[in-house]
């Protein structure tokens, strides 16, 4: 049988160029690029960035507005960003400071706070973090809630105010303004634990008795001391939040990736369509399949594991030319091989089982006896 020579490769058959072979991968980066372009178009410019609650801040989170509204009630603000500021900050009895951002007080620098303020008519400090809490020794609990809470206190100062926030902690010591269980409002220690920020920011400032209440937590006083600690301020020992160094731009570009990664994905996806199971167009020979083993065998030089198979293959053919069943022993198919031919049991047994084999030489005799054998039980 002669093989045919391979068909020359056409223009068809060339590989695909490096940008088709990559083409998936460049439209994931085309697509990451444009989030970090868009999330960085979207940032507001104007040469500053302001944290949440920040005085001086017009986003929807910052408080601005309220700033301007205690100025215009007769209300000195002044806003200070370090603790170096802070120690030359003129806070006397008539003095209130409130503290934003206490994300970055450390224990140096809330220990400062404390002996700065003794001499002030109060110091509230807005949702202190969870470790600042734990610091001064105040109980807190997490509660979300978009209800509107009233004060619920003897205070006359809340008297039928009520305030409304998607979000505000909880303290187990607190005394007006109640949700689940604690209070929004807390006494500590010589200060106040003020725990709905969210009031005050320019969005919802507007919502419920927001506003009243904001001028009667920040305006008791005539001069407010509006206290923002910086990270610069913390000692080399007390570490950093991690999420107060990434830039503001990054949590909307991770979102856009995720969203442009998902839409990658249901374009491509719906693109391939279903599965087709279509049968393979290639049939293989059974003598190709012989000659391909006899090739292998011949190349790896095994003779016992070729003659095993000879063996094997015989003995499983004569079993079935004498009906002896598929679970016929060696010593069975000895015995009916030599009663059919009459030859010994000792010759017939070294041949279908344990017949040396040394070189290919032998091989090729074991096979053609083994032949000769098998013709002689087909015609006895």
């Amino acid at each position: 049988m002669s093989e045919r020579a391979p068909a020359p490769a056409g223009p068809t058959a060339a590989r695909p160029g490096w940008f088709r072979r990559r083409r998936p991968l460049l439209a994931v980066a085309v697509a990451f690029v444009i989030a970090v372009v868009l999330a960085y178009v979207a940032t507001p410019k104007g040469g500053a960035s302001y944290a949440p609650y920040d005085p001086e801040s017009p986003d929807p989170d910052g408080t601005r507005a309220l700033v301007q509204v205690l100025e215009e009630h007769g209300v000195e603000v002044e806003i200070v960003r370090s603790s170096r500021a802070l120690d030359d900050a003129e806070i006397e009895a008539d003095t209130t400071v409130f503290v934003t951002g206490t994300d970055a007080l450390g224990e140096e620098t809330a220990s400062r706070l404390r002996e700065r303020t003794d001499d002030a008519a109060d110091l509230i400090l807005a949702e202190p973090a969870p470790y600042v809490s734990a610091m001064l020794g105040i109980p807190y609990a997490v509660a979300q809630t978009p209800e509107t809470l009233e004060a619920g206190c003897a205070d006359p100062r809340w008297e039928g105010l009520s305030i409304q926030a998607d979000a505000v902690t909880a303290y187990d010591a607190g005394s007006c303004f109640p949700h689940a269980d604690g209070a929004v409002l807390a006494p500590a220690d010589g200060l106040t634990i003020w725990g709905a920020p969210q009031v005050l920011t320019n969005d919802q400032i507007l919502r419920a008795d927001n506003a009243a209440v904001a001028l009667r937590l920040l305006g008791e006083s005539d001069h407010l001391v509006w206290y923002v600690p910086s990270l610069d301020d913390l000692a080399p020992d007390e570490s950093h939040s991690p999420s107060s160094l990434l830039p503001r731009w990054i949590g909307p570009a991770l979102w856009l990736l995720l969203f442009a990664v998902i839409a990658f994905a249901v374009a491509h996806g719906r693109r391939l369509g279903p599965l087709a199971v279509e049968p393979l167009p290639v049939h293989v020979r059974a003598g190709e399949t012989t000659r391909s083993l006899g090739r292998l065998y011949r190349r790896a030089g095994d003779r016992a594991h070729a003659a095993t198979t000879l063996r094997h293959a015989a003995r499983t053919r004569l079993a079935r030319r004498l009906r002896l069943g598929r679970d016929a022993t060696r010593e069975a198919v000895v015995r009916a091989v030599a009663h059919r031919t009459g030859r010994p049991e000792l010759e017939v047994a070294a041949l279908l089982t344990d017949a040396p084999i040394e070189n290919d030489q032998d091989l090729i005799t074991l096979a053609n006896q083994l032949a000769a054998l098998e013709e002689e039980v087909r015609h006895p």
